[in-house]
């Protein structure tokens, strides 16, 4: 969160006062200070007072041509090679800018995007579930192919199993599941995080499929290391890419 700039200093001139004055009309409400607040940063812009143009790089040649030696003056190619080489560094550069401009606009897309996550439930490609007082955790795990006894085995913090969830024999693609918060003996468990594998037979063979369970987002950091994060109710934070599916 950006802060407020700090207030002018007293001055004793009526002409230091207006300096301070002058100096906090530059510092407020910059655009630094709008993207730093969302967690975003500007790219300045590049000082080429010190880089050739264009025109430099024609004068420099014109200078070259009026300083050869007449008895050995440059061939012809050697000319076409310097202004196509300079024609390449010119377009990469400009290349580069306009990959930069279009990285910033999808970064910011990116921002609004996730904002508008916040107090929605997301489906997460994670085996930790958060149960809530009095809630539970519903999820969706998926077949690559017709598997039998498909079960959902949730365990908690020292891997001691709770509830073993018993799906039977499930077609190939997505199957949802919820548990209830309830271990198999009839106790409901108190909140906390919670490991959720799914485990079934497909063709005589022992598979472990992907699982995907619903979170809830609590609020989202623009500015992590990795890019854009939601931070999940109990869980942390998540990256924007390992969301499925929002709700």
């Amino acid at each position: 969160m950006s802060r407020w700039p700090a207030p002018p200093s007293r001055c004793s001139s009526p002409q230091s006062a207006w300096a301070s004055k002058e100096f906090t009309m530059t510092t407020i409400s910059t655009d630094n200070d709008i993207y730093s607040g969302l967690g975003l940063t500007t790219q300045e812009p590049a000082n080429n007072s010190n880089e050739l143009g264009m025109d430099d790089f024609l004068n420099l040649m014109i200078t070259e041509l009026n300083h050869q030696d007449p008895t050995k003056p440059m061939d012809n190619s050697q000319l076409a090679t310097q202004i196509s080489q300079f024609s390449v560094v010119s377009g990469v550069e400009d290349l580069n800018s306009a990959f930069a401009g279009l990285s910033a606009d999808l970064t910011s897309g990116q921002a609004l995007q996730a904002a508008n996550l916040v107090g929605h439930e997301v489906l997460v490609a994670t085996n930790s579930g958060w149960l809530s007082n009095g809630g539970s955790v519903k999820g969706v795990t998926e077949l690559p192919s017709s598997a039998s006894d498909l079960t959902v085995r949730v365990t908690d913090a020292t891997g001691a199993l709770v509830r073993e969830i018993e799906l039977g024999s499930q077609s190939a693609g997505q199957i949802n599941f919820s548990w209830d918060g309830y271990d198999d003996r009839g106790n409901y468990m108190p909140e906390g995080v919670y490991d959720i594998t799914a485990h079934a037979t497909v063709d005589d063979a022992e598979l472990s499929p992907y699982v995907y369970l619903n979170a809830k987002v609590d609020s989202v950091n623009l500015g992590g290391a990795n890019g854009i994060g939601l931070n999940i109710q109990g869980l942390g934070q998540i990256s924007l890419n390992n969301v499925a599916q929002i709700f």
